[in-house]
């Protein structure tokens, strides 16, 4: 196995508006969707689909929403393992407008402390190479297994404050930490505090303006987002996250992998899935030519 991602998955239902209501009135949605959601299911379907050995384990409701979960990772090349949640299952309603902004509801939480065994999950830690983890509560137990096998970690802290003390654990485990702009007034002071903290890289992703990278020897880059057409703004981090660990895993350099990841998240954005139906290495590998006028050399 490649890498095990854990926790972050949900059934969401996608409200379509051409602008987010300002009374209380009736409205009327542009479109409608009910889909499979968030962090960890966006980026094990973006990594499974880049090639990418990965084992997904979630907690899912024994409820129709958990089988409609289980019936598409069965069509995907995941290894997708589960574990019940009694709350059921984990369900959003986003709303979303035509600027791709969101906003989302959590109508169904999960249980923060679930009854499993964890024995099971710190194995399949020690036989990763690398552990993918959003802020879920459950997942913060795998940390100390992934340290004691040596295991990287490779946690998303998305919109992080910066004050938050929920996210301590994650942050003091990762090796490689991504964020969001969106929470932070100085992304650029946090990276380097981040990186003199000892991280190996640190990535914040920022929306229409690409992505900054700061590595562990102090450098910099910058890379723009890619042009694709506006569908839906749903899971475009994670699969960013996914376009980067995978050019990672192929030796390549912080500023390929900055590219293939706005790529990935590009494909994301330009289709209604987390990740793009189509992708592929041969279709990365064909954007990435399309985009900069050169092979990524895979």
């Amino acid at each position: 196995m490649d890498v095990f991602v854990a926790g972050g998955c949900s059934w969401d239902s996608i409200v379509y508006l051409d602008s987010f209501p300002d009374r209380t009135e009736t409205h009327f949605a542009r479109d409608f969707q009910e889909t499979l959601g968030s962090s960890g299911s966006g980026k094990s379907l973006n990594l499974g689909r880049l090639g990418v050995d990965t084992r997904f384990h979630a907690m899912i409701g024994e409820d129709r929403y958990g089988e409609a979960i289980r019936d598409r990772f069965a069509a995907e090349p995941v290894d997708f393992r589960f574990d019940y949640d009694p709350n059921g299952t984990e369900r959003h309603v986003n709303l979303m407008n035509d600027a791709g902004e969101r906003i989302s509801i959590f109508v169904v939480s999960p249980t923060q402390e679930p009854d499993i065994d964890y024995g099971r999950l710190e194995r399949w830690v020690g036989e990763a190479d690398a552990l993918v983890v959003s802020p879920v509560n459950y997942s913060r137990h795998l940390l100390p297994a992934a340290a004691e096998a040596g295991t990287s970690v490779w946690a998303d802290v998305h919109a992080y404050d910066g004050e938050d003390e929920y996210y301590d654990d994650f942050l003091a485990a990762a090796d490689y930490l991504f964020m969001s702009e969106e929470g932070m007034d100085d992304h650029r002071a946090f990276m380097r505090e981040q990186i003199d903290a000892g991280k190996r890289l640190v990535v914040c992703t920022r929306g229409s303006d690409g992505a900054t990278a700061l590595t562990a020897d102090g450098e910099w880059f910058e890379v723009p987002a890619a042009e694709f057409e506006l569908v839906d703004t749903n899971g475009a981090g994670d699969a960013f996250f996914a376009g980067y660990l995978y050019g990672h895993r192929q030796g390549l350099s912080v500023e390929t992998s900055l590219r293939l990841g706005t790529l990935a998240g590009g494909l994301a954005v330009s289709s209604r899935d987390l990740a793009h139906p189509e992708l592929s290495p041969d279709r990365l590998a064909d954007e990435y030519e399309r985009q900069y006028g050169d092979e990524i050399g895979i």
